[in-house]
């Protein structure tokens, strides 16, 4: 039985082989021929590219295997010589140009991912330029707010006008759902809850100042977060709110807060702080980043300068006012004083006027009764009315230096005089009184004191008088030395005078006087008390009359004379030295 094959392929198996490398030839031809063309492009249309040498050589590799595939169409049926040794050839150059490609890739690849890698780093410098040029950006819209809320504050030095203008511009720029302050109260103990930003009048809570998370902000010198659920923050938070926000909290320090309204505050506290507390929107996502925690911080700061400048200014307008005060009060009693010794100069010149002529015409009249034939009795009386009348007299002419030398107004007669006959002729006057106690009176000059001096003889008669009459009237029995010379300069420092500074010149001479009695004497705790007015030493010397005054004066005009004046006793029974030194100038040595 023979069987027929109804079904013999169109084309034998070695021939449809061959036309599938004959297609496949064709396209890869194809594809190597467009290949040159597309790098051609790109070397045309790129500038920067560093390797257009080694396109060339790739597209003549490329163009070579096209070429090859190409030529390799007419291998498949029978073809020439020349096909052959064509084909060779191309298959020869595209040998040696793959091999060259291959050598060069091998140096360029390595190039090549070197700049891949610095693509890379630039790229990732690139990135981090960006993130500054961002974290830049921030702080400069930081550093602005924070200029534009320093401006805010400090236009005023209220205290209560800059923590409203914080909290206000606070909630604005941070958009805050809630901003608060609170302070210390008086007794430091607790926080006060001052000023929020949504209400004007807050109503009065406090919070124990011991509470963990009041410890936490203030041992901390910058903004820290806290629970929404502490007592500082809970408080603030709207009811009815499901998911509070973030909150921050930060020290405010306050620095002389005397005065300042809020219940009971410190007088100063230089280590108190008050606390702010901002709370961002509920129901959101947002949380707190690192510039407004900064702008936070820098704003503190800013409030704890500007508080200190309104309480430097509050003290500074406090004592200004007292001062105004003291200085209407001071006025005051300037013109009182003026009233006063206006009314007293008043009094002074009708009593120089309205006392002394008919004191004067008294004594005259005693007189020149005492020089008529008088019975002993009215010689008694008359010579008790000329001792009356002469104290009377020489009170007033105490009283009225005293007040010339009080206020100012008694003036030195400066002159040239006689020292030796001055110091004579107070000698001449004393004599004829010692004589009446039957004390002796002595007076010794010493060698080199000069004869003319200049200042005022009338002043230092007064003194000289003052002195050696307190002497006698103080002395029963002995005598009264009167010594008078040119004090040396090592003697012109006297312990017993530590308030007096001579000036040693060549221009004047300091006169030294010694009065020295034996009288009563003085205790030595009493001597301090004979300069002052109206003072007498012991009740005893009220047996000698006086008012007390004399010394007082004698002292003023030693000081007038550039001087000082002093007495020296041992105590009661022992007698007593009175010494001054005055200034001199010497004629033949002044202009």
């Amino acid at each position: 039985m023979e069987y027929c094959n109804c079904f013999e392929p169109a084309w034998p198996a070695d021939e449809l082989l061959m036309k599938y490398q004959y297609i496949s030839d064709f396209f890869i031809a194809l594809a190597y021929f467009s290949i040159p063309l597309e790098l051609i492009y790109f070397v045309k249309k790129s500038a920067v590219f560093p390797y257009r040498w080694v396109l060339v050589q790739f597209g003549a590799f490329i163009v070579l295997c096209g070429a090859t595939h190409l030529i390799n169409l007419w291998t498949f049926t029978l073809h020439t010589r020349t096909v052959a040794v064509v084909m060779t050839i191309a298959k020869t150059l595209t040998a040696v140009v793959s091999c060259a490609t291959a050598i060069v890739l091998v140096h360029i690849i390595p190039e090549l991912l070197s700049v891949k890698t610095r693509e890379l780093f630039l790229k990732n410098k690139a990135a981090e330029l960006d993130r500054e040029m961002g974290l830049i950006l921030t702080q400069e819209e930081t550093g602005r707010h924070v200029r534009m809320l320093t401006h805010e504050i400090r236009s005023t030095l209220d205290r209560h006008t800059i923590l409203r203008t914080t909290l206000l511009e606070l909630g604005r720029i941070l958009g805050l759902e809630e901003c608060a302050l609170w302070m210390p109260t008086r007794t430091g103990l607790e926080l006060h809850l001052s000023y929020t930003l949504r209400h004007q009048n807050p109503v009065g809570l406090t919070v124990p100042i011991h509470l963990p998370v009041i410890n936490q902000v203030f041992n901390t010198n910058h903004a820290v977060k806290i629970s929404p659920n502490s007592p500082v923050a809970s408080r603030l938070r709207p009811a009815g709110r499901y998911m509070p926000g973030e909150v921050v909290a930060v020290r405010v320090p306050l620095l002389h807060v005397s005065n300042f309204q809020i219940h009971d505050w410190p007088e100063r506290s230089t280590k108190s702080y008050a606390m702010m507390v901002l709370m961002l929107p509920s129901d959101s996502a947002r949380q707190w980043h690192v510039h407004e925690l900064e702008l936070v911080d820098v704003v503190a700061d800013q409030v704890a300068v500007a508080l200190s400048h309104a309480a430097i200014l509050e003290e500074s307008m406090r004592a200004r006012d007292l001062l105004m005060e003291q200085n209407v009060a001071l006025d005051l009693a300037r013109r009182e004083a003026e009233t006063a010794v206006g009314a007293r100069n008043d009094f002074l010149a009708v009593m120089n006027h309205e006392m002394r002529t008919p004191i004067r015409a008294i004594i005259s009249l005693s007189s020149l009764i005492q020089e008529t034939e008088l019975t002993p009795e009215q010689r008694l009386m008359v010579e008790t009315i000329l001792k009356s009348s002469n104290l009377l007299s020489t009170l007033i002419n105490d009283v009225l230096d005293l007040s010339r030398l009080e206020d100012g107004s008694l003036q030195l007669e400066i002159g040239t005089f006689n020292l030796h006959s001055l110091l004579r002729e107070v000698l001449n006057l004393i004599k004829p009184i010692a004589s009446v106690k039957k004390l002796y009176v002595t007076l010794s000059l010493s060698p080199d004191l000069i004869e003319h001096a200049v200042g005022d003889e009338k002043r230092l008669m007064q003194v000289l008088l003052h002195v050696i009459g307190n002497a006698i009237k103080f002395t029963r029995e002995g005598g009264i030395s009167i010594s008078a010379s040119v004090a040396k300069s090592e003697s012109l420092k006297d312990p017993r005078a530590p308030e007096f500074f001579p000036m040693p010149s060549d221009n004047h001479l300091y006169l030294r006087v010694e009065v020295k009695d034996t009288g009563s004497g003085i205790n030595p705790q009493d001597i301090p008390k004979l300069f002052m007015k109206f003072v007498q030493s012991q009740p005893s010397t009220k047996n000698y009359g006086g008012s007390g005054i004399g010394l007082a004066i004698c002292k003023r005009f030693v000081n007038l004379m550039e001087g000082q004046i002093w007495i020296e006793s041992e105590g009661l029974g022992r007698g007593s030295t009175a010494t001054f030194i005055v200034k001199l100038g010497i004629p033949a040595r002044l202009n």
